[in-house]
């Protein structure tokens, strides 16, 4: 027996020891971690960065003169800090340059007043104010092509308006904004998961209002108005997922409507009154440059042997049109561009090189983060990857608005459990707590997790984020919470930072060779 306990001891001894040294490469570096809440909290450039990307670049829908100042500041702000490779890097063909010169929407008859709506991103504009009467139509007649083709002669020379029913249920009585309870957390399930069954009924039913619109187009109507009844208490909910593209047609003029107009103006319509409106929307629409563009910029890695390789980091700069997209989303490219200006100011010197990204397009389909992957890390056709994505060890994503972090997804990769557990536990007086081996979607880091890489959502309180601001015109900078974004740049920086100095590379997922999700939007 003793020859055999002679030779297995050597074996134990270097089971043992990688054992101790896996556990000990996780243990978070916490006096760096304090390093980085005593900087953000003393000296934060969160407030001014925010500043800068809604009050002074304004709305950022993709490919308009918004997003392109917003990103050209960034560059310009990431290379006065010191990071390297600051720029614009294109991802593919986008489409339309659109933008709003000018715009006004008013009640002429049977009185004056102004009314609440906004311009549909890449609908045409009026040619100059166009008044006319107000053809009211039901979800049920809008829907129903014989319809529009029977009362097309009804529609001319007249503006549209699409609404309902007003919402009487008991969302009025419900908090607009909410934390997550410890019982939530500890509960979390799957968000925001979209199939791709899910993705093929959107583009069928856009295919179908495309149609509908184009009926109500024929028949010469002034435009169309949509009174939807999510459009309350002050929030209008102003989106598109169509009218991009170079091959799109203009279509008609089209507007989001508050429902409190929409269902006055119902009102008064089947009482017998005669409404009358003037709307005038001035566009600009270009095809001169019709790329896309994300920012991207890196601290270079200080390590000779690891520097090669990759920690990730970002958000998605573009937004929607009737507002500054504040909370979606520049929330998360403040956040992320504030952990990179706090890892370079400390001079903490990362292993890896980190690298941040803010994309372009997200709102349409991801399309800068898939751009992106697709041209750095894996072959959509072929599910080949490439050199570049064995040395990318994560990146990490904040996209659901200005709510502190209280966890992380792992993004059903269950070896990570107990990894960021370790990390987060310096962090537990900030409420971030949470490791789910659960899932969440429909944001950039979903084109990593395609392409095999470890990818991440952080989990962030919900705020007014869903009831008030996500696409809306409420989405301003004033709805920022300050002191919630400080901690998720604490947060977000000290887990890139540890990721950076990690003796190996976060575990992976087997790679799914399957079509992304998104594809075909």
């Amino acid at each position: 027996m003793k020859p055999i306990i002679t030779r297995a001891l050597p074996v134990l001894f270097c089971i043992t020891i990688t054992a101790m040294a896996t556990f000990a490469q996780d243990e978070p570096d916490t006096s760096i971690f304090n390093k980085i809440r005593k900087a953000e909290l003393n000296s934060s450039q969160i407030p001014q960065i925010a500043h800068y990307l809604t009050d002074v670049s304004g709305a950022r829908l993709a490919g308009s003169k918004g997003y392109k100042h917003a990103a050209n500041w960034a560059v310009s702000k990431l290379k006065s800090w010191g990071l390297a490779n600051a720029r614009l890097e294109e991802w593919g063909d986008f489409g339309k340059q659109w933008d709003i010169e000018d715009f006004s929407i008013t009640m002429r008859a049977p009185y004056v007043t102004p009314l609440r709506a906004y311009p549909t991103p890449w609908s045409a504009g009026t040619k100059g104010i166009q008044q006319g009467v107000v053809y009211l139509l039901s979800p049920q007649q809008y829907q129903d092509s014989s319809y529009l083709t029977q009362h097309a002669a009804d529609l001319k020379g007249k503006w549209v308006l699409l609404t309902g029913n007003a919402n009487k249920g008991d969302a009025k009585f419900k908090p607009a904004a909410e934390r997550l309870a410890d019982t939530t957390l500890a509960n979390l399930k799957d968000q925001y998961m979209a199939s791709r069954a899910d993705i093929e009924r959107e583009i069928k039913g856009v295919a179908l209002y495309k149609k509908l619109d184009g009926l109500i187009e024929k028949a010469s109507a002034l435009g169309l108005i949509i009174a939807s009844r999510t459009n309350a208490d002050g929030a209008v909910f102003v989106q598109a997922y169509t009218g991009f593209r170079v091959s799109d047609p203009e279509g008609i003029p089209q507007l989001s409507m508050a429902i409190e107009d929409g269902q006055r103006i119902k009102r008064m319509i089947s009482s017998g009154q005669q409404v009358e409106i003037a709307v005038n929307i001035k566009t600009q629409t270009s095809t001169a440059d019709t790329k896309g563009y994300n920012v991207v910029a890196e601290i270079p890695g200080a390590d000779p042997k690891l520097k090669a390789e990759v920690v990730m980091l970002g958000g998605h700069l573009d937004s929607w049109s009737a507002a500054t997209g504040a909370t979606d989303n520049a929330a998360g490219c403040v956040v992320t561009m504030e952990a990179v200006r706090l890892l370079d100011s400390l001079g903490l010197k990362p292993k890896r090189t980190i690298r941040i990204a803010l994309w372009d397009g997200e709102e349409e389909g991801l399309f800068g983060s898939y751009g992106y992957v697709k041209k750095h890390f894996m072959d959509s056709k072929t599910f080949k990857t490439t050199k570049e994505q064995s040395k990318l060890s994560a990146y990490f994503n904040l996209d659901n608005g200005t709510g502190k972090i209280r966890g992380i997804f792992t993004q059903n990769n269950a070896a990570l459990q107990s990894i960021f557990t370790k990390w987060l536990k310096p962090f537990a007086d900030l409420g971030a707590t949470t490791v789910t081996n659960s899932n969440t979607g429909s944001t950039d880091h979903i084109s990593f997790d395609w392409a095999g890489i470890p990818a991440f959502q952080f989990i962030q309180d919900p705020l007014d984020y869903e009831t008030r601001t996500h696409h809306s015109n409420l989405d301003d900078y004033d709805h920022l919470q300050m002191d919630d974004l400080k901690q998720a740049a604490i947060i977000v920086a000290s887990f890139v930072y540890q990721t950076s100095v990690r003796s190996q590379l976060l575990p992976r997922k087997p790679l799914k060779k399957e079509v992304f999700v998104f594809e075909g939007l």
